[in-house]
């Protein structure tokens, strides 16, 4: 992902944008469909939890998800350099979440089945959601973060996971925060993996980890896709995963 990405972004505005709480960056952006419809997709941006990247990035994403029959909601989250890191983060996204169906519910936009997804560093918080009290249907991580201590182990976004959990890997409890120690308790939403085995970026041991660990959790690799191709219509990762977020 670039600045670039992020400015193109500004071409795909949102329908409504609503709040969930009163720090700048407590808002939610929402594309909706033509038609109306009760599904909802709760999308995380990524970018390693940096300020540097925001929800904007996936607004050509989203709106052709909304394209597709979704209404979709793209929660924005304090990030390292903005006040986040953890576990404010983590709270802003469980805040977002608890709030998001009244918030749509005002808007005439109730939801009666909800997917989440979230890609790199969104992917994470997407599992790590899938962990907490939410009526979540099913969870779709693209490319995730899905082990923190393995991602700080190998140094992934620029020792982003140090900065993200706030110190040195050998002195910091990842239990609390880490997707493949807090699903040793199997949530209630069905959770499924895609990772391209081309990725430079979180690379696809990751996500196999995971299902080593969870042999239940639904890792589907993508051969010859790499890490961004997942918020780009129409690449190799598109159809994969219309056909995930919809079964």
């Amino acid at each position: 992902m670039s600045s670039r990405d992020s400015d193109q972004g500004a071409s795909y505005r949102p329908d409504a944008t609503l709040r969930y709480a009163d720090h700048d960056d407590a808002v939610i952006d929402v594309h909706l469909p033509a038609e109306e419809t009760d599904r909802l997709l709760v999308f995380l941006h990524g970018g390693f939890w940096k300020a540097k990247y925001d929800r904007r990035h996936t607004r050509p994403l989203a709106r052709a998800l909304a394209e597709e029959g979704w209404t979709v909601a793209t929660p924005e989250y304090r990030r390292v350099g903005t006040g986040g890191g953890w576990p404010t983060t983590a709270n802003d996204v469980r805040t977002a979440m608890q709030t998001l169906p009244n918030l749509l519910a005002d808007i005439g936009k109730p939801a009666t089945r909800t997917v989440v997804s979230g890609h790199s560093a969104g992917g994470h918080l997407a599992l790590w959601l899938a962990s907490e009290e939410f009526a979540i249907d099913r969870v779709v991580a693209l490319a995730p973060v899905a082990d923190l201590r393995e991602a700080a182990r190998l140094g992934l976004g620029g020792s982003a996971t140090q900065a993200f959990m706030g110190g040195r890997p050998d002195e910091v409890d990842y239990r609390p925060a880490d997707p493949i120690a807090r699903l040793a308790r199997r949530p209630s939403a069905e959770i499924v993996v895609l990772h391209g085995t081309a990725d430079d970026t979180v690379p696809v041991s990751i996500s196999r980890g995971l299902r080593d660990a969870h042999p239940w959790v639904d890792v589907r690799e993508l051969d010859g896709v790499g890490h961004d191709e997942f918020l780009e219509p129409g690449s190799a990762a598109w159809l994969p995963l219309l056909g995930a977020l919809a079964r």
